[in-house]
């Protein structure tokens, strides 16, 4: 059996590859620029666009089950050829398929649901690995300015959201079910830098920010309107979401999330000077 995994150089993609190699899976991983790309040895390495359904071809032939993502090119753009996608991969004789879908579903996700593939969605809440945004200003400054400092987000691994995805593609009972992941715990701003400061061993200072003094920070360095108001909404606007700890990953995988304080141990160094 051959997993095709998209997204393959992506922050959860290359977690998705590892694991799958780490249970003797076949795996071939689709990105735009194979030259570029580092896998574990016997990843079959293809080259292909999201955007671009014909270039899709060669990487569905032979496959049984893939993992999707729902958005592609340089602007991580939601996929509008997502129905063309599906249509390839039943052609192409898979099975079984994730899709890991951003805040905004596109034509992807119905397209799926509408198929005879046996699908599993996966919708993670924030990714621990946006914490990586601090990294420059604590290397340079060591200082962190934020608006929302008292939100408390559970934050995902994304190895964890990877795992999620692996256990959907090799095992049974996971076609058609939705799945919403966090992290295990709740923290807010400062709490997440109180971590990093102990796995760096550094001060790190915690600046907050007025919406008014954050929106023209995020302007002054060429932020568009549509990301600040998607953070505003996100972090100060939401009623529920990424505030609730859900124990979806648990049940899934039979062991508890990873924590930030891990995270923050393994990413230590880039956040150091």
């Amino acid at each position: 059996m051959t997993i095709l995994v998209t997204g393959a150089t992506g922050t959860v993609g290359r977690h998705v590859v590892e694991q799958l190699v780490e249970r003797g899976e076949r795996v071939r991983a689709l990105t735009r620029n194979p030259a570029r790309a580092s896998f574990p040895e016997g990843v079959e390495v293809v080259a292909g666009d999201l955007t671009v359904t014909a270039t899709l071809t060669a990487a569905f032939e032979g496959v049984t089950a893939a993992h999707l993502i729902n958005c592609g090119g340089d602007d991580l753009a939601v996929l509008q050829n997502g129905k063309e996608i599906v249509d390839l991969a039943v052609a192409s004789g898979v099975r079984r398929v994730t899709v890991l879908s951003a805040w905004d579903d596109g034509p992807l996700e119905p397209a799926v649901q509408a198929s005879s593939l046996e699908w599993t969605l996966v919708q993670p809440t924030e990714f621990m690995a946006n914490a990586l945004d601090w990294a420059q200003p604590i290397r340079e400054s060591g200082e962190v300015r934020e608006p929302f400092a008292a939100t408390k987000t559970a934050m995902i691994h994304e190895a964890d959201i990877a795992a999620v995805i692996v256990t959907a593609l090799t095992e049974d009972g996971h076609a058609g079910e939705s799945y919403f992941l966090t992290g295990p715990e709740l923290l807010d701003v400062p709490e997440k830098l109180r971590l990093i400061s102990e796995a760096t061993g550094s001060e790190i200072r915690l600046v907050e920010l007025t919406r008014e003094q954050a929106r023209a920070e995020m302007l002054a360095a060429g932020v568009p309107e549509e990301m600040i108001a998607f953070k505003f909404m996100v972090f100060g606007d939401l009623p529920w979401g990424p505030y609730t700890v859900m124990p979806t990953f648990e049940k899934v995988t039979g062991r508890p999330g990873r924590t930030f304080a891990q995270w923050a141990t393994e990413n230590a160094d880039k956040f150091r000077a």
